[in-house]
Parts: C-alpha cells; structure tokens; sequence
C-alpha cells in the first residue's frame, strides 16, 4: 500500500532551508513531527480499509431442523467455528496497525457458549496519562458479541521514541515552567522582603534619632540642675517649681528612652528574622534556577503566590509536593516570610505612633521646664525690683536717723555742758551771779538743774532707742542687699540655664520634622 505524504509535509523542508537559524535539536524534532504524522496518516487509513471489509455481512450456515448426526459431533464443530471467530477478531483487535481501527462490526452471532471464560470482550484495554498501555481483567461474560467496538491495540506504535520524547519534553517544559513561575514568586517575595527591610531600616533610623534626642534632652536636664545647683544658698536653693519640672521632665525621658529602647530592640531582632527569610528566599531561588539554564528566566509568577490576596479572590493555594515545583521547603519559607511582612507591617505601624508620642510628649516636657523657667525669673526680676526700692528706703531711713542720732548726740553733748569745770561760761554756770542775787529771798529755788537732768536723761534714751533703730535699720539694709544679690544671681543662673535651653531647641528645631519623614 502507497503512502501519501501530507501537503504540510511537502512544505517543511524549504522552511527548514528558510530558517536556517534552527538548531540541529529543533531539525530532529521536525523529522520526528513528520514521521509522526506520517504513520498516523498509513494507519488511519489501513483501519478504515479493514473496518470495510470486516463490516461484510458474515454467510452464516442456516441449519436444519431435524438432524441426523450427533449432538456433540455438531457441538464441536460449532465450538470450532466460534474459536476461529474469536482468534480472527483477537488477530485484527492485535495487529500492528489496528490502533486507528474503532469502529464497530456489523457481523454478528447468536450463538452462545456454554461457559465463561477470559475471552477479548471480557478485557478491558486501556492506557494510562503515561502512554504505558494496560489491560485490566473484567467480569467474564457469557455472551460473544460480534459488533463490539474494535479496542485499541496494547502494541507499540513504529514512533514511540519520538512519542515517548515528546511527552517528556512536555513534561519538563511543564515542570520547567512551573519551577519558573515558583522563582519568579520566590523573587517577588524576596524584593518585598528586601523593601520591607529598607522601610523597618528606615524606621530604626528614626528610632536611633529619638533615642539621641532623649539622650540630649537628658543630659540638658541634668546640666540645668547642675546650673541651678550654682545659685546661692541659703533661701535661693530651696526646692521650687523648677526643680519639679526638672525632675518630672527626667522621669518623663527616662520612661521614653525605655520604651523607645525596647522598640528598638524588637526592631533589631525583626530585622534578623527578615534578613534570615531573605537569605533563605534566595537560597530557594538558587535551588529553583538549576534547572533553568535553557528557558528564558523572565516569567509570570503563578496566581496568589508572593503577593497579599485581595479579600474578594483568595486563591487556593497550590499543594506542595517534594518532586513537584512547588515544594514543601518553598512554602514554609513563603509562608514564614509572609508572616515576618505582616508583623513588620504592624512594628512599623507602632514605631510610627510611638515616635509621634515620643516627640509630643518630650516637646511638652521641654516647653512645661522652659514657661516655668520664664515664670521663675519673671518673679525673680519682679522681687529684685521690689528689694531694690527696700533697700533704697532703708538707706534714707538710716541716713535721716543717722542725723537724728546726731542731733540727740549733740543736744546731750551740749546739755551736758564741757568736759571741764575751767571751761565753763559764766552764763552755764548753776551759781552765777544773778541766780546768787535771787536766792537771797527765802522760797526762791529755780528748776534749772531739775531740768537739766531730766532732759540729760531723756537724751540718753532718745539716744540709745535711736541706736538701737539705726542698728536695726542697718541690718535690715544688709539682709536686703543680700537678698538683693541672691536675686540677681539666681537670675542670672536661670537665665543662663533658659538661653542653654534656648539654644538647644534651636539646635533641634529640625529633629521633630526629620523624624516625622523616617517614620514614614
């Protein structure tokens, strides 16, 4: 019988000849294609010819009513006209060119066995996903049907190398793109990881310079108590609002240096397990890329897989298999990794709010200690002023009984009369003559000395009430120059200690809006 070659055929070789860029591999696979298609074309028609001739109505033998020889000499050439049918049909059900022949007979007997046995039509011939053909035992029956369907031969066809190649190549190039669609995956969660672990980087960048700022702020704290520690003893040293804003203001950092410092550390440990989902995201990567050497590398990750589910489509996800693309180490990774973004979703979120937290309530710490500075000082300059006018007053109270004092002193002075009795007037003396010259009645006495003594004595008290209040007044003076000087120099220690705090604002005008940007 001729074989016809396919008009897809008689073209294939000049588009070899055009593409001479094919390889000598895609050459064979093309001679294996036409060889392929060539048998199947011989052997579809060789099982249409043998279909026509077996679908001839077979002459069967009318036989007669009364027979004349024996019952088991007929029997036995039944049971051999039955056998031949049946290794007839087994003989075209096996040829080597049956596998196109499926259609039915149309020859058919009633005759019937007087047993059951493992005929062809009690076998069931199948073929599996693999192209192994099998044939499975079924329920034995007792009724040889002439008109089955024709099964489909358990011999090898001439092009089971090609066919067995192709099915290969068909289940590396799946595999193959499975595992490509398993890397690419793998890729795109380990960029996510890379990116997450730049934002968490991030984030500890601004957790590292909140935790400077408290630092700073700490040791301003403690440098103003230091500072105010300078001002003068006595009632200047006496523990104010200040200094319980200073210790309010400490105790308010150190309780955020200990939170921000805990955060830290959870930031720290979460940036090891990400760094440790990365590492193993590409160790996967690399295992998956050793059979990628003769595909193309660029490809589309399979469905739901290093990417967050959206919840209107979840995917099912794929079941792992160790021999498979997809296989149980890559999902405990993914898995594991997807797991580290999400709590790293969720740390990020909560340093962002604490930093928030943190600034605000350290720039409110900040500002509480610096008002109640300004209010100190403001009350400082206020009872300066108000000493200053005391001790102005005080000082004219001295100077005016300081010249009373020596008015008294010298009225005394002059009452008293002179040191020595030579030295005296005639005028001063108790016993001048007109005084001698009156006393020469009876009864005349004269309260001139009564007089003196008694205002002699009333100087001296005069005097010493006047040096007891010039004393005192003098002391007064001296305590409110002292107050005076305190003032001015508790003052000047807290207006020393507002412009180092000033000056330190000003030096981190910027860190809360920096912050701000490393938290996001």
């Amino acid at each position: 019988m001729t074989r016809r070659r396919p008009m897809g055929v008689q073209s294939a070789a000049p588009r070899c000849r055009r593409d001479g860029c094919l390889g000598e591999r895609e050459r064979e696979r093309e001679r294996g294609r036409e060889r392929e298609r060539e048998d199947r074309t011989g052997q579809d028609r060789t099982g249409q010819e043998r279909d026509r001739r077996d679908r001839m109505p077979v002459q069967s033998i009318p036989l007669a009513t009364v027979t004349i020889g024996p019952q088991s000499w007929q029997e036995d050439t039944l049971r051999s006209i039955r056998l031949a049918g049946h290794l007839v049909r087994r003989a075209a059900g096996r040829g080597p060119l049956s596998a196109g022949a499926s259609g039915p007979r149309c020859a058919s007997s009633p005759l019937r066995t007087g047993r059951s046995g493992n005929t062809e039509a009690d076998r069931q011939v199948w073929e599996d996903s693999d192209g192994i053909v099998r044939e499975q035992e079924g329920n034995p029956v007792s009724t040889v049907d002439m008109c089955s369907p024709l099964p489909r031969s358990a011999l090898p066809p001439p092009y089971l190398r090609e066919l067995c190649a192709g099915r290969s190549e068909a289940v590396v190039r799946g595999y193959l793109r499975g595992v490509r669609g398993v890397r690419a995956a793998l890729q795109q969660l380990g960029a996510r990881v890379a990116r997450e672990v730049s934002s968490l980087g991030r984030r500890r960048g601004a957790l590292d310079a909140a935790l400077a700022s408290l630092r700073g702020d700490l040791l301003l704290n403690h440098s103003c108590v230091e500072r105010r520690s300078l001002r003068p003893p006595t009632a200047e040293t006496v523990c104010d609002g200040v200094d319980s804003l200073l210790q309010r203001e400490r105790r308010e950092l150190k309780e955020l240096k200990t939170q921000l410092e805990d955060m830290l550390r959870d930031t720290l440990t979460h940036l090891q397990v990400l760094g440790e989902c990365s590492r193993r995201l590409q160790s996967c990567v690399t295992e998956r890329s050793r059979v990628l050497d003769l595909i193309p590398h660029s490809g589309t990750p399979w469905r739901g897989c290093g990417r967050t589910p959206s919840p209107n489509h979840s995917p099912a996800p794929p079941t792992p298999s160790p021999t498979g693309p997809y296989t149980p180490e890559c999902k405990e990774v993914m898995e594991i990794s997807q797991a580290a973004l999400s709590q790293s979703q969720q740390l990020r979120k909560r340093i962002t709010e604490l930093i928030g937290q943190a600034v605000s309530r350290q720039q409110a710490a900040h500002q509480s200690v610096n008002n109640g500075l300004v209010q100190k000082i403001a009350e400082t300059v206020t009872l300066s002023q108000h000493l200053a006018v005391s001790s102005a007053a005080t000082r004219q109270a001295i100077n005016r009984k300081q010249r009373q004092l020596d008015w008294i002193q010298h009225s005394q002075d002059r009452s008293m009369g002179p040191l020595s009795r030579a030295d005296l007037l005639t005028r001063e003396r108790l016993d001048r003559p007109m005084v001698q010259l009156y006393h020469r009645h009876p009864g005349t006495q004269l309260p001139e000395a009564t007089q003196l003594i008694q205002g002699g004595a009333v100087l001296r008290s005069s005097l010493l009430s006047s040096g007891r209040d010039l004393a005192l007044l003098r002391l007064a003076r001296l305590r409110l120059d002292d107050d005076l000087r305190g003032k001015r120099a508790a003052a000047s220690v807290d207006s020393s200690v507002a412009r180092l705090r000033r000056s330190h604002e000003d030096c981190r005008r910027g860190t809360p809006l920096l912050l701000q940007q490393g938290a996001c």
